[in-house]
């Protein structure tokens, strides 16, 4: 089965700034893929060179068998893109941006319309103007907008960036629902916990793709030992002695207590230890199931 993304070497440089740098990663069809970094990471850059709209300064792309330079508009037809601030129209109604944009792509049937506002939710507010939406239902009328061709691959740019915690899993029911009719996805975001959610996950920082793999395999090869949750008082202070202790690996702030990642042969009695030998009170060492934020910072250093 041919791999419906494949980057090689994918670089984009701005004069002297280097935004995506020696990038390589392959996406197969029907796929849910992260791609999880914080701001300024490469990541739009990234989406942005695989849709034909920046030519990449060095290495190759091909998206669904279209080379990147040669084929942007073929590839572009087949493609959804839902970008981080997406044009829509506020004088118009949400059946109004749609039906504008589905002209574009020619596909401005009534049938189709009404059958993507209904996947989206939207079925009783297509005569409300795009002004008066809250932002959750704006970024429904985009990803309909993104959906309305019937893509076979679909770029979603921090989907869910500015809405509500349930507007936020609402959307990813929907992507999952896309990926069960085939269509593969590649979402970029920043929030840590949402990454979860994908199949696999790209880490970004600072142009440079760090690793990719599914959650579960990133927790297991990226991190040396195990993570435990720290409760203990003064805080900062405590922080401070783990961040020096003999077989710590990273510690940080994480809320109201600590996060430690151990090496190999070291274990909750490690971190009591040094707590203990510093004066610090100590309430509860716990092991806890790793993040994809610990991930992150382990990679990032």
């Amino acid at each position: 089965m041919s791999a419906v993304i494949r980057a090689e070497n994918l670089t984009r440089r701005f004069g002297n700034f280097t935004a995506v740098d020696d990038v390589s990663f392959e996406v197969q069809p029907g796929e849910v893929v992260g791609y999880l970094g914080p701001n300024g990471s490469g990541k739009t850059t990234t989406i942005r060179m695989l849709l034909g709209l920046l030519r990449p300064s060095a290495g190759h792309a091909e998206v669904l068998g279209y080379d990147v330079v040669r084929d942007p508009e073929r590839l572009r037809r087949q493609c959804g893109y839902m970008s981080q601030k997406f044009a829509l129209y506020d004088e118009l109604t949400v059946r109004e941006n749609l039906a504008f944009y589905a002209g574009v792509y020619g596909a401005n049937q009534p049938r189709r319309l009404g059958e993507v506002l209904e996947w989206v939710g939207l079925v009783g507010r297509e005569g409300q103007r795009a002004a008066a939406l809250s932002s959750g239902w704006r970024q429904r009328l985009a990803l309909a907008i993104a959906l309305v061709h019937r893509p076979r691959l679909l770029f979603l740019d921090e989907p869910t960036t500015g809405v509500d915690p349930a507007a936020r899993r609402a959307s990813w029911d929907l992507i999952y629902a896309l990926a069960g009719d085939g269509v593969t996805v590649l979402v970029t975001t920043h929030y840590m916990d949402e990454a979860e959610y994908c199949g696999r996950v790209g880490i970004m920082r600072g142009g440079r793709l760090l690793a990719m793999d599914a959650p579960s395999a990133l927790k297991t090869q990226t991190l040396p030992g195990r993570a435990w949750d720290v409760f203990a008082a003064p805080l900062l202070h405590s922080l401070a002695v783990l961040e020096h202790a003999p077989g710590v690996v990273r510690a940080g702030l994480s809320g109201d207590h600590l996060r430690a990642i151990t090496a190999p042969g070291h274990d909750g009695e490690t971190l009591r230890s040094a707590l203990h030998a510093a004066g610090v009170t100590v309430q509860s060492v716990e092991v806890v199931e790793p993040s994809l934020e610990d991930v992150f910072l382990t990679l990032a250093g």
